[in-house]
């Protein structure tokens, strides 16, 4: 096993933000997890499992302990049955899984076309867009439990999944290395499409889905995807200045009907016009009560954070508010933009957006999703 030490962070991730980590172990066999973490538990340092680093914030400072990067590779697909299962490494990258699938005939990940990373965050964070989840067609997390060194196994129900959350996100952050995610996807059918803004951009592409078998059908919406990601440079391109970002970075609020009620009259107020609107969308999350999830770009724009709008070595992506972008390449510029944001958000609609990120601080703690506060 080899351990290299201070090594930049910056590079690992795609904000592009991050100090030095004092150890750095690359992971390509599982056994190499065991190894770093029992020599973690000897020198008494702390340990922060990173993947691709597409969502995560690491501090100006680095990071005081040893990052044990998962980098386990491989797919084992079975074709025997009515639906195709793939057992995936988590060290695969995400994209690249996805677009094999679909030039395999297979449905179910076309709409989830074009997010940076590794397999082995999908469960953690339940990644989902334009109307798909991963929580759709995960058959199983297989993992490493850190404190007992033993290999666990959970079913999709076991994941405890919600709206971009799950148990490895919530009550067991970091107790667990997922290393690797069964999914079973359908064959010969054609994608199931629930995203307005989707379907909407593939009328005005001319793409008729009922006319096309279901490989050339999700193909055809993983076209579309990546169409409208890059329009909100969400698709990572080194010479896009806007795609150094970690995506969205506030997650969409979902509120009870009671909690919608209270934001509208508050807009209302604010506006001085008793017939405004707020838009919102029934949450599509099967594991809490139904409510109103907010477009949170939406409530970024109306607060007065359009796109480009720039703070310091910070600013809201030209193409979609929701990206904030690094100029600087320094957490403490980020932050400050993003705590100005929550701040405002909060003062009109009395709504507290949660940011999507992972915050890792110096001494290795993850910081809590509504602190956005610059840390000096």
């Amino acid at each position: 096993m080899d351990i290299d030490e201070q090594v930049s962070l910056a590079p690992l991730t795609t904000l592009g933000i991050g100090g030095p980590a004092r150890y750095l172990v690359r992971c390509r066999q599982i056994e190499q997890i065991f190894g770093a973490l029992e020599w973690a538990a000897t020198e008494s340092i702390p340990v922060h499992v990173l993947g691709g680093g597409s969502n995560t914030l690491f501090s100006d400072a680095g990071l005081d302990g040893l990052v044990l990067r998962i980098e386990l590779a491989g797919v084992d697909t079975d074709m025997s049955q009515a639906k195709a299962e793939l057992r995936v490494a988590a060290g695969q990258d995400w994209d690249g899984l996805v677009q094999t699938t679909i030039a395999s005939g297979m449905v179910g990940l076309e709409c989830l076309s074009g997010i940076p990373g590794y397999v082995g965050a999908t469960p953690i964070q339940n990644v989902g867009a334009y109307g798909q989840e991963v929580s759709d067609v995960l058959v199983q997390v297989e993992a490493i439990d850190r404190t007992t060194l033993k290999t666990v196994v959970f079913d999709n129900e076991a994941c405890e999944f919600a709206y971009r959350d799950s148990r490895f996100k919530g009550r067991d952050r970091d107790r667990y290395i997922v290393t690797r995610v069964t999914y079973r996807l359908e064959r010969d059918t054609r994608p199931t499409i629930r995203y307005p803004e989707l379907a909407q951009q593939l009328q005005v592409a001319g793409v008729e889905l009922d006319r096309l078998d279901g490989g050339r059908a999700a193909a055809a919406v993983r076209d579309v995807v990546l169409g409208l990601r890059r329009s909100k440079a969400m698709v990572v391109d080194p010479s896009d200045p806007n795609t150094r970002s970690a995506g969205s970075f506030f997650l969409n609020p979902i509120l009870t009907s009671a909690q919608y009620e209270q934001t509208v009259m508050r807009w209302r107020s604010h506006t001085g016009d008793q017939a405004s609107e707020i838009p919102s969308y029934p949450s599509s999350d099967s594991h809490s009560e139904s409510g109103h999830k907010l477009p949170a770009a939406w409530l970024v724009e109306q607060a007065g954070f359009v796109r480009g709008t720039q703070h310091s070595g910070a600013a809201v992506s030209d193409r979609h508010a929701l990206a904030l972008v690094s100029r600087s390449g320094k957490e403490q510029d980020l932050l400050a933009l993003a705590h100005q944001i929550q701040r405002t958000v909060e003062d009109v609609f009395g709504v507290r957006l949660q940011r999507e990120p992972v915050r890792v601080a110096r001494e290795g703690t993850v910081l809590p999703s509504d602190d956005n506060e610059p840390r000096s």
